[in-house]
C-alpha cells in the first residue's frame, strides 16, 4: 500500500512538472557530479571519450578536471575558457599535441600528460607559471608529467615556470637535455634556507616539501654539458637507461644531490670530482633508495673492484686521484701497502684497497682472504722485523 502511493507521489510530481528533465541542458547535467568535498571537481576518467563533450567548455567554474584513461586525440581551443582551473589531468590518451590554448590557463598548478602521443610541446605552456608543487596529494607525483611520450625537445618558453619543482621527461626521445631546463629558476635559483618555513603550505595540511626533482630516464642521452652544473637545486636526478658513455665534471657541483641514477647506461669511468657529492650515502640498488645508483654499466676494473668496499671506498679512490703521488717510487709502495696491512689486520674486520702507481690495477684486500697479492700475518698478528721488508708476493703489474 505504502509503495503504491510512492509511485502514485512520483507520477503525480511527474505530471506537475512536465519535461522538467529534458529542459536541463547538459552542462546542467554535469555541473550535478562537479561539487566534491567543497572543490569544483570533475573526473570523466575511463568513460572511453574519444572527443570530450562540448558542454564541458560551459564549466567555467572547474578547478580541478580528470580526463584521464580515455581515448581522447585532440583538445579543443575551448579548453582555455577554463581559466579557473588547478589541476588538468590527462594522462592515458592519444594526444598528439596540446591546444596553445592551454597557455590561458594562468591558474594551472599541475599538469599531467604522461602516456600521450605528444611529439611537442606549445611554447604557450611557458604562460602557466604557477605550475608548481602546492597540493598534498600530487606531492609525491610529478607536477609536469611529459613522461611516455614521443618529445626530442621541449621549447624555451617554459623556463618562465619559475616554481616549477619537479619534471618528468622520461621515456621520451631526448637525445640532448633542453636548453629552457638549465634556466629554470626553481631548479638553478639561490636555494631557501631550511630554517626558513616552507612557502607552499596548504591550511590544515602538513607542509610539502620542496624535493627538486628531475628524471630523463629512458631517452637516448649520449652526454650531458657541462652546463648542467647551473641546476644546484637538484635532490633527485634520474638518467637511467640512456646512452651515457661519460659524465661531464659540472654533475660534481650539484651537491645538493641525494639521489643520483645512472643504471644501464655504457659508463667507464667517473670525474675525481664526484666525491664532493656527499650527501649521497650509499651504493643503492633499490629504484626507491636514495643513494648513488651505477648497476649495469662497463665500468673499468679498478673501479668495480675498489665498489666492491662501497661508497665510502669509491669517494676515497676518487678523491685520491685514483693513484698515489706521482713520485711515489715502487719500493715506497711496497712499504706503504705493508704498513697500511698491519694496521688493519689489527681489528676484526679488514676492509681496505691500496693505490697503486697510475695504469696499474687496484688491489682489494680483506682479513683472511686466501688470496690476497700480500701475504697474511701468521695468527693474524702484526708482522714482525722491519716494516720495509718486503712480502713473500709481489703486486701483480
Amino acid at each position: 500500500m505504502g509503495g503504491r502511493v510512492c509511485r502514485e507521489e512520483v507520477k503525480e510530481e511527474k505530471r506537475r512538472s512536465p519535461g522538467r528533465e529534458d529542459s536541463l541542458t547538459s552542462a546542467d547535467k554535469i555541473r550535478r557530479f562537479t561539487k566534491q568535498s567543497g572543490h569544483n571537481v570533475l573526473s570523466l576518467a575511463r568513460r572511453g571519450l574519444k572527443d570530450a563533450p562540448g558542454e564541458l567548455w560551459e564549466l567555467l567554474e572547474l578547478e580541478k578536471l580528470n580526463l584521464s584513461l580515455n581515448n581522447l586525440k585532440a583538445l579543443p581551443p575551448q579548453l582555455g575558457l577554463l581559466s579557473n582551473l588547478l589541476v588538468l589531468n590527462l594522462w592515458g590518451n592519444q594526444l598528439s599535441s596540446l591546444p596553445p590554448e592551454i597557455g590561458q590557463l594562468r591558474r594551472l598548478r599541475v599538469l599531467f600528460v604522461y602516456i600521450n602521443r605528444l611529439t611537442e610541446v606549445p611554447e604557450e605552456l611557458g604562460a602557466c607559471t604557477q605550475l608548481e608543487v602546492r597540493f598534498p596529494c600530487y606531492a609525491s607525483s610529478q607536477v609536469l608529467s611529459l613522461a611516455n611520450n614521443q618529445l626530442s625537445s621541449l621549447p624555451a618558453s617554459l623556463s618562465n615556470l619559475t616554481r616549477l619543482r619537479k619534471l618528468n621527461l622520461s621515456h621520451n626521445l631526448i637525445a640532448h637535455l633542453p636548453g629552457c631546463i638549465y634556466s629554470m629558476k626553481s631548479l638553478v635559483g639561490v636555494h631557501q634556507p631550511e630554517s626558513r618555513p616552507c612557502s607552499l603550505q596548504v591550511t590544515c595540511c602538513p607542509p610539502v616539501l620542496l624535493q627538486v626533482f628531475l628524471d630523463l630516464s629512458s631517452n637516448r642521452l649520449e652526454n650531458v654539458a657541462e652546463n648542467i652544473q647551473a641546476l644546484l637545486e637538484l635532490k633527485i636526478l634520474i638518467m637511467e637507461g640512456n646512452h651515457l658513455h661519460s659524465l661531464p665534471r659540472g654533475l660534481c657541483f650539484l651537491t645538493r644531490l641525494e639521489l643520483l641514477n645512472l643504471d644501464f647506461n655504457h659508463i667507464r669511468d667517473l670525474p675525481e670530482e664526484m666525491h664532493h657529492l656527499s650527501r649521497l650515502e650509499k651504493l643503492a640498488c633499490h629504484p626507491l633508495d636514495k643513494g648513488l645508483h651505477i648497476v649495469h654499466n662497463p665500468l673499468m676494473k679498478p673501479l668495480k673492484e675498489v665498489m666492491e668496499g662501497g661508497l665510502e671506498a669509491l669517494f676515497n679512490y676518487l678523491r685520491s686521484g685514483g693513484c698515489l703521488n706521482g713520485s711515489t717510487s715502487m719500493s715506497d709502495l711496497l712499504v706503504a701497502v705493508e704498513t697500511q696491512q698491519e694496521l688493519f689486520y689489527s681489528h676484526e674486520n679488514w676492509s681496505s684497497y691500496k693505490n697503486v702507481l697510475s695504469g696499474h690495477r687496484i688491489l682489494q684486500f680483506r682479513a683472511g682472504d686466501t688470496g690476497s697479492d700480500v701475504q697474511q700475518p701468521a695468527g693474524g698478528s702484526s708482522r714482525s722485523g722491519s716494516a720495509s721488508q718486503t712480502p713473500k708476493s709481489s703486486p701483480e703489474l
